[in-house]
């Protein structure tokens, strides 16, 4: 700093950057084009879980008489089906002679399949007629 003129002194820095333009120029060379496509499969591992649902029945002796069927009902996640059976006495009556418990669990287990995936590539030939062959392009 310039201490009689008050001023400051300052530096340009100058600031640069590249760029790259890539471009392609189309040349019609007089020759046929062919496109070929190539389809290649790849085998992955996949792993995930898979659930299940494992019912399980329970037969629970009762051996109680009742005055008419009983109705399903649910204890918690049971399902409780009573079973009847019509018993000749000297007198008709209903014995509810079991239920049977049905509740669910689910289990999840791991899974392992091999699953293809396909992937295509896009072979570019030229028509040699030289050669009378297809001869694949540069760069393609």
């Amino acid at each position: 700093m310039d201490a009689a003129l008050g001023q400051q002194e300052s530096t340009a820095v100058p600031v640069t950057e590249e760029r790259l333009e890539i471009g392609r120029e189309v040349v019609d060379t007089g020759r046929a084009v062919r496109l070929r496509k190539q389809v290649d499969t790849e085998t992955v591992p996949v792993q995930e879980h898979v659930a299940t649902e494992v019912v399980e029945v329970e037969r629970v002796p009762v051996g109680r008489v009742v005055a008419e069927p009983p109705g399903v009902r649910h204890e918690g996640d049971v399902m409780v089906l009573p079973v009847v059976q019509e018993r000749l006495v000297t007198r008709k009556e209903l014995v509810l002679v079991e239920e049977i418990r049905v509740s669910r669990r689910r289990q999840v287990a791991q899974a392992r399949a091999d699953v293809p995936l396909r992937r295509e590539r896009v072979l570019v030939e030229r028509f040699d007629p030289d050669t009378g062959q297809w001869l694949p392009e540069p760069g393609s």
